[in-house]
């Protein structure tokens, strides 16, 4: 019974979200399109190759839409990239890139504590978790373990509350996450999606953006600070990409400085604590460190191909991942929700997706 209950308020879950997150609300304007190749001979990758790919993912992948950019055109694109829908915690990276200018203006001190902004919870936060700084809350290192409104972090290296001293401990924790969006709001005085049409957006033409579609989650009963979901589609987060890619510039205007980037993209959290926390030794084939709200790849198989790549990942394999050494971004998309609870697995792990990623670049490049 107890089971029944739960699944049918999963149910009701299920379809609120999908309402949301594949509304019929249409685009607000069209958009700028990547130029395409019209011819594959400089790229370095054959029609066969990319025909694998496709073969691959239709047969052994739950991938519902993916693009890929070389050199800033579209190289391949598989399944419907139009499609807008939950991003999950990629929202985090882009997030800490609307961060920047208001970092760089002083808008928001980096420095300044979460006790002195008036960040408190209805149970209470104790005086050691109040001296927790900005730096600490995006880069997951504020010490704070009081439970959030969602779940997807790391429950399990959870510490017991005023264990450690705040910038001390890394655990990849959705309260920080939360209360990022919550300063960043009542730093700037804008919405987050708001922040997000206007520096990311409209800047970079994107082709499915719509604000009415973005959705916060909002659970009082445990936090006061919601999730601030967002819905976009494949190519627009190769966008996002291509932008972090080119260090910030869009059609010759510095959209988010270079200095910001290569700040959100520096290592903060070493790999071998990224390691710890997720059980892996310097044997596993992929490593990585994390920073600004960002993955960082340590090293992939010793291959220096993926030297200087990161990613946004989210759970059940939404990514949107940068590799400068090749010129390249990829954007990754799955469907989420009644399928992945029911235990159909309709869903890409992270093993899965870079497993994927190194077959269709670094076997090639070795």
């Amino acid at each position: 019974m107890t089971k029944t209950i739960k699944l049918l308020k999963f149910l009701c879950l299920f379809i609120l979200i999908t309402l949301v997150g594949y509304g019929t609300c249409k685009a607000q304007s069209k958009g700028t399109p990547f130029e395409r190749y019209a011819s594959l001979d400089a790229t370095g990758f054959t029609q066969e190759r990319l025909d694998s790919l496709t073969n691959y993912l239709k047969n052994h992948m739950a991938t519902t839409a993916m693009v890929i950019l070389k050199d800033g055109k579209m190289l391949y694109e598989y399944g419907d990239i139009k499609k807008v829908s939950y991003i999950a915690s990629c929202r985090k990276s882009v997030l800490s890139m609307l961060y920047g200018k208001y970092v760089e203006n002083g808008t928001i001190d980096l420095n300044e504590t979460i006790g002195d902004i008036g960040i408190d919870e209805d149970k209470g936060l104790l005086p050691i978790e109040k001296t927790a700084t900005v730096q600490n809350i995006i880069t997951s290192r504020s010490g704070v373990f009081y439970t959030p409104v969602n779940k997807g972090y790391d429950e399990k290296d959870i510490l017991k509350r005023g264990s450690v001293k705040p910038g001390t401990y890394f655990v990849y924790n959705n309260w920080d996450f939360n209360v990022a969006g919550y300063i960043f709001e009542k730093k700037t005085g804008k919405n987050i999606y708001k922040a997000l049409e206007d520096q990311l957006a409209i800047p970079l033409g994107f082709q499915d953006w719509n604000i009415k579609k973005q959705r916060k989650k909002y659970k009082k009963s445990k936090s006061r600070y919601p999730a601030y979901h967002m819905y976009l589609s494949t190519r627009d987060m190769a966008k996002i990409g291509q932008l972090m890619l080119q260090k910030g510039e869009w059609n010759g205007k510095q959209i988010i400085s270079r200095k910001w980037i290569k700040r959100i993209t520096t290592p903060v959290t070493s790999v071998d604590t990224v390691n710890k926390r997720y059980g892996r030794t310097k044997a596993s084939p992929f490593q990585f460190s994390y920073g600004y709200m960002w993955w960082i790849v340590d090293n992939f198989k010793h291959n220096p191909v993926f030297d200087g790549a990161y990613s946004a990942t989210g759970y059940g394999g939404q990514f949107i991942t940068v590799i400068p050494k090749l010129n390249m971004v990829i954007a990754h998309k799955t469907k989420l929700g009644l399928l992945n609870y029911m235990g159909l697995k309709y869903d890409v792990s992270n093993e899965q997706y870079w497993r994927l990623i190194y077959d269709f670049i670094g076997t090639q490049r070795e």
